[in-house]
């Protein structure tokens, strides 16, 4: 069966290339924000030492898998599903994993405009001085009564739109190549700095030392939830870079790559992070669960990071981290939609774009008046679509796709080494879809 796509397509041109997009599109808002949460709730250095387990035996091959896939079509998701399985309702699939970008460019871009107003506020100086309460208000005022939040949606959206109207070559190949070297200088320049403040040991033996006690069935449950959602699993993202990738490309390499960069930047802002809280003087008196939702990250990191030397100049570093963070997350997200435009619908690059960022802003603006449509959004998507495709995603993969089509993409036609290809296959046969199910009903039940 000859799986490739007779269009001629873009692609990226490098190896460093393929790594920084896809790493882009897996590293967001989630790993220099939510990792530290979730690890500071849960236990510290043991879910630290649980979600490495998973990344590893879950998230790597369900990562392998999307690029399998998308490489082997050459297709958007819902094109590579109709390639592969001919007749059969596979689609669905692809379908599912561009409706779920919709929804999440929409709220997603909401919160990354909220970067740059607090990129503003910290640069302008206007948080210093403020007490949680005070800037609990700011936030507040700056949500719900202002229209600046539209204001920034807008420019953040628009600022996507023109990267990815280039192309992959020239469009988003370039810039991430640019984005993510310089979010990894600004995390590690910020590391640096918190480790020099007193108390900061103390929060790297909270993340490195592990208490073993602390790890329960939920602490488990929630490190396999952030290590599948931290990799933009089944979404469409990783279906359709792949797509992207050369057959010169080792996969699994390549795989690798991406999500020890992940990992890696994961870890790097909880090194950030927990000095920071550490040199706090009440330490023993805080509440890292005040860190614990999508607004609050506006509210408490402002007062920890102001309460030390130099806190106007780290604040500014900080929302600038996830300002880049987040626009080479949206770049990966409104990709999946104008590649699903261009291949399905026909259009060109630049009108698909077009109609995909305009398209996108109405259910953003929605999401911006109405918190209600937020909150579906952000639920729907992150607790009902992503673990779904991400489940039938390695069904898929572990069922149905023919072992030649699998070991042709692994071993790059035989001239690539697969040794771990039975160890692949069990996981994603046996236990990525039971780990993803599990996953999956705890987030509706929660």
């Amino acid at each position: 069966m000859n799986t490739g796509s007779s269009l001629p397509r873009d692609s990226f041109s490098t190896k460093f290339g393929v790594i920084a997009a896809a790493a882009g599109s897996a590293i967001g808002l989630g790993n220099i924000w939510r990792f530290p949460y979730e690890t500071g709730v849960n236990g510290g250095g043991a879910f630290l030492v649980i979600y490495l387990l998973c990344i590893l035996i879950i998230g790597l091959p369900v990562m392998i898998s999307e690029f399998l896939i998308g490489r082997s079509a050459q297709r958007n998701p819902y094109g590579a599903f109709k390639l592969l399985a001919p007749g059969k309702p596979w689609y669905l699939i692809g379908l599912m994993g561009v409706l779920a970008a919709f929804m999440i460019l929409a709220f997603y871009t909401v919160v990354a405009g909220w970067t740059l107003e607090y990129i503003y506020q910290s640069f302008m100086g206007s948080l210093k001085g403020k007490d949680p309460v005070q800037l609990k208000q700011m936030f507040d005022n700056f949500r719900y009564d202002s229209y600046r939040p539209v204001l920034w949606f807008a420019i953040f959206i628009i600022l996507t739109g023109w990267v990815v109207i280039a192309g992959i070559k020239n469009g988003i190949e370039k810039y991430t190549k640019i984005l993510m070297p310089l979010l990894l200088l600004m995390l590690i320049s910020m590391a640096v700095y918190v480790l020099t403040l007193p108390g900061a040991s103390a929060g790297l033996e909270f993340l490195f030392k592990p208490d073993f006690s602390k790890i329960t069935p939920e602490v488990i449950l929630k490190a396999l939830g952030q290590a599948f959602f931290s990799l933009s699993i089944g979404m469409g993202t990783l279906i359709t870079y792949g797509s992207y990738i050369k057959k010169k490309e080792n996969l699994s390499g390549t795989a690798l790559s991406v999500v020890g960069f992940d990992t890696f930047i994961a870890v790097l802002a909880g090194i950030a992070i927990f000095p920071a809280i550490f040199a706090l003087t009440s330490v023993e008196n805080f509440d890292v669960t005040r860190l614990a939702d999508e607004g609050l990250v506006f509210i408490t990191l402002p007062s920890i990071l102001y309460s030390v030397p130099g806190g106007q100049i780290l604040s500014t570093m900080f929302f600038i981290l996830l300002a880049v963070a987040a626009l080479t997350s949206t770049i990966s997200v409104l990709e999946v939609i104008v590649t699903y435009f261009v291949e399905e619908l026909k259009l060109v690059r630049r009108k698909a774009t077009i109609v995909a960022v305009g398209s996108v802003s109405v259910l953003g603006v929605l999401s911006v008046l109405f918190t209600g449509v937020f909150s579906f959004l952000n639920f729907t998507s992150a607790n009902i679509l992503l673990p779904l495709g991400g489940f039938f995603i390695v069904l898929f993969v572990g069922w149905f796709l023919s072992r030649k089509v699998t070991q042709d993409e692994l071993t790059n036609n035989g001239t690539v080494r697969a040794r771990m290809l039975p160890v692949y296959l069990f996981l994603v046969r046996f236990i990525a879809p039971i780990a993803i199910a599990i996953v999956f009903l705890y987030g509706l039940l929660n």
